[in-house]
């Protein structure tokens, strides 16, 4: 069993930044890779980026959002950071960590964070 819990969401203004955090803790040992997805207020969750768990891999990023999204590792935090720069009202949504494994049930689902921007 993995532990997934995401925090760092906030009510911010169009043009500021936040860092999401996105700790996994219990049976680490089989954790590959990292995803970061939203879900905006009536529509369907969308990739947003992923990287390697502790700098195992190389990060990807989904178009819309690449230059201003940055998704990074602290090892010793068992962490991926999801720094976003530039904030729009478009990127208002619930932001969900899903950690990928090598065996079932291959993901885990943290509950999600709210990002709020609006002036």
């Amino acid at each position: 069993q993995v532990q997934v819990v995401e925090s760092g969401g906030a009510l911010v203004q169009p043009g500021g930044s936040l860092r999401l955090s996105c700790v996994a803790s219990g049976n680490i040992s089989g954790i590959y890779r990292v995803e970061w997805h939203r879900q905006t207020p009536g529509g369907q969750r969308e990739y947003v980026a992923s990287t390697g768990f502790k700098n195992s891999g190389v990060p990807h990023y989904e178009d819309s959002v690449k230059g201003r999204v940055t998704i990074s590792n602290d090892n010793a935090k068992n962490t991926v950071y999801l720094q976003i720069l530039n904030l729009k009202s478009e990127d208002t949504a619930i932001y969900y960590c899903n950690v990928l494994v090598f065996q079932a049930p291959y993901h885990y689902w943290g509950q999600g964070t709210q990002v709020t921007v609006s002036s």
